[in-house]
């Protein structure tokens, strides 16, 4: 750990653990990039192809807030998505003014082909830690995430 006089001990701590959290995410952001454009998709919408494989049909807004993007990128997203026939809007029976987004039989295919080898990619980046090593870090991260939100 670099140590800088005129911070105290524990601003530099802090200070380390930026610098290796920061280098640690691109590094491991810069992989999954990679394999996650391999799959033909673009990495927001991987995202959003993954978010309704896993959770079903949402709203717009609700895919905003799970994926922290504005609602704007998302209908971008959601509108390339459509072109390629892997998503599709359906208004609610019951509210005609609330649009979910679904994916398409095409893109339930394509979720069901792509995920489980992405998975495996996450899994083999995350080797050198223990099982136990990575709940641990899972747990810290989401601990500090969510002590950061408004």
């Amino acid at each position: 750990m670099a140590y800088y006089p005129q911070y105290s001990p524990a601003e530099n701590r802090s200070l380390d653990l930026w610098v290796k959290l920061a280098r640690s995410y691109s590094v491991f952001n810069k992989h999954t990039h990679t394999h996650i454009r391999s799959t033909g998709l673009t990495p927001s919408q991987f995202a959003v192809v993954e978010c309704l494989g896993h959770r079903g049909k949402m709203t717009l807004g609700e895919l905003s807030d799970k994926m922290l993007m504005s609602c704007g990128n998302i209908t971008l997203v959601v509108q390339n998505l459509e072109k390629e026939h892997q998503v599709k809007r359906v208004r609610s029976s019951t509210d005609r003014r609330v649009v979910h987004v679904d994916l398409t039989d095409e893109g339930r295919q394509r979720f069901a082909a792509i995920f489980p080898e992405h998975a495996a990619h996450i899994h083999q980046l995350t080797h050198a830690l223990s099982p136990e090593e990575q709940s641990t870090l899972a747990e810290l991260l989401k601990k500090l995430g969510l002590s950061l939100q408004d």
